[in-house]
């Protein structure tokens, strides 16, 4: 027997599977996670499917699958075939995924197949247009992830014997951006941990990989117009950097699997690592009449700050294929910068007062005019929203901050501007029991404004900083928290049952795990 798996509509088969700015969380949460510490594990009607589906009809029809027979294949309609590495790629992957190690299959070559066995999945591309050599966007359609939910759907009796029931599906993402932001630079994160994680992403059909590669504490991004960067900034100037080898790895290993890399370089704060290797790029602070032989954020009133950004970030734009970067502007301190005598005639010259926000706008403002000209769209925290900063009508506005009844959602898509949340999802913090419950009873959508208002929040993204964070912690205490977030991203906004909830993640948790 042959089925189809169309981008569009699915006709598949469905079986239940046996056996440092972390402060703004509390706006968002629903309930208190201590109610449902009782929760009892029963076998969910949707089996193990995570994120569920938008729509899913059972049907009690199984059919077999033996490893020997089985194989994924490209529909004769499809516009993509055996051309198209990015598929059969996946076909080897999820067929691996069902059925372990395929050095196995030899030994039942000549086995006749059964009426009751399915033998084929045939992957039928509708679009005229099938991708396989681009990269994933924000305007890619995800129309049945098909390969991941096919792949979910297999379950296995106690004598190992494969099985799947014959089931409808159509499927789609509620929301375009789903992500998670690691970080770093603040414990360094061997290039194996990211593949790793990007191979649970895409488990989870997350799709979007938020690389906040550097920050105060380390520099491991290896530039090749600003060697010294890391050289000087990296916790190890060999050991604990990422070489361009390597983050084509991240990006094509990414690829392969629909995830987008969309890197972060935060300036004007959070810069610490980028001055020991870049001479005058920080502010020098001053005690009293003399410098303290500290530094600040950068120096926002030389030109050669602004040489130094346009070559940099014109590096970053040919490195990274996403057509967009993150900027940062997050929790600029102003201390430095208002000790130090030339910031302070600067200031006055151009009658900023003693607001140091006009001075953050102001640094912000030359920057993106500089960044206009690599054609990239950017991505920055509220604050420079906040702060007034002129922006493109494309730049997507990131939230975490919470702020009242999540008037900040309500400001910044009023102002006309493309939005993330990230606010309740930061998962640096852990509490007792099973708290992914809090971050899988979020609504994005909980704020005040028109529907034209919530067409422009594209998703969100759940944040992993690392001050206690590295390799050895990092997969256990993202997943499969950050599992709770992906459903809330990609399923349909009535998907709020907890108890199913609990059903269907405690075997896509054992699924994660194998």
């Amino acid at each position: 027997m042959i089925t189809t798996v169309r981008w569009t509509v699915l006709l598949l088969a469905l079986g239940f599977c046996r056996g440092l700015k972390h402060n703004y969380i509390d706006d968002y949460e629903v309930v208190e996670v201590e109610e449902d510490w009782d929760l009892v594990f029963q076998p969910s009607e949707h089996g193990s499917l995570w994120p569920l589906p938008q729509k899913v009809q059972i049907s009690d029809v199984s059919f077999k699958l033996m490893s020997s027979s089985f194989r994924i294949v490209d529909a004769k309609q499809s516009s993509a075939g055996p051309s198209c590495s990015l598929l059969q790629d996946a076909y080897r992957r999820y067929y691996e995924y069902m059925f372990g190690s395929a050095k196995r299959q030899q030994l039942y070559k000549s086995r006749r197949t059964g009426p009751t066995e399915l033998t084929e999945l045939q992957v039928w591309i509708t679009s005229p247009d099938s991708e396989c050599d681009g990269y994933p966007s924000v305007t890619s359609v995800e129309s049945c992830e098909c390969l991941e939910t096919f792949s979910q759907l297999v379950y296995e009796d106690e004598y190992g014997t494969k099985s799947i029931n014959s089931t409808q599906i159509n499927d789609f993402p509620r929301f375009a951006h789903r992500g998670i932001l690691l970080d770093t630079s603040r414990h360094f994160l061997p290039v194996k941990v990211i593949l790793a994680n990007l191979e649970t992403m895409a488990m989870n059909k997350i799709n979007v990989f938020h690389w906040h590669i550097v920050d105060d504490p380390s520099f491991p991004y290896l530039s090749r117009t600003f060697p010294q960067l890391s050289r000087q900034g990296a916790y190890h100037p060999y050991t604990h950097v990422y070489t361009p080898a390597d983050v084509k790895m991240v990006i094509e290993w990414a690829r392969l699997r629909g995830i987008r890399v969309i890197p972060e370089f935060d300036t004007p704060g959070h810069t610490q690592s980028w001055g020991k290797g870049q001479a005058d790029l920080l502010t020098p602070c001053y005690s009293g009449a003399k410098p303290s032989g500290t530094f600040g954020p950068v120096n926002p009133i030389l030109n050669t700050t602004y040489d130094f950004m346009k070559l940099f970030f014109g590096e970053i734009s040919t490195v990274f294929p996403d057509a967009y970067v993150h900027l940062g502007g997050d929790e600029v301190d102003f201390t430095c910068w208002k000790s130090n005598p030339d910031i302070q005639k600067f200031m006055e010259q151009q009658g900023f007062g003693d607001d140091y926000s006009k001075l953050e706008s102001f640094y912000i403002q030359k920057c993106v005019s500089h960044f206009v000209a690599t054609k990239k769209g950017y991505m920055i925290w509220q604050e420079v929203f906040d702060n007034g900063v002129k922006l493109k009508s494309d730049t997507v506005v990131h939230v975490w901050i919470g702020g009242g009844s999540n008037d900040e959602m309500s400001r910044v898509t009023a102002a006309g501007y493309t939005t993330i949340l990230s606010a309740p999802w930061y998962l640096d913090y852990i509490s007792y029991a099973q708290d992914w419950q809090k971050y899988y009873k979020v609504e994005p959508l909980n704020f005040n404004g028109t529907e034209a208002q919530k067409k422009l929040v594209i998703g969100g993204e759940a944040c992993l900083w690392g001050e206690y964070v590295d390799a050895t912690n990092l997969t256990p205490r993202l997943w499969p928290r950050a599992s709770a977030v992906a459903e809330r991203l990609w399923s349909a906004k009535d998907v709020t049952d907890i108890n199913d909830a609990f059903n269907r993640l405690s075997m896509h948790r054992c699924r994660m795990v194998e």
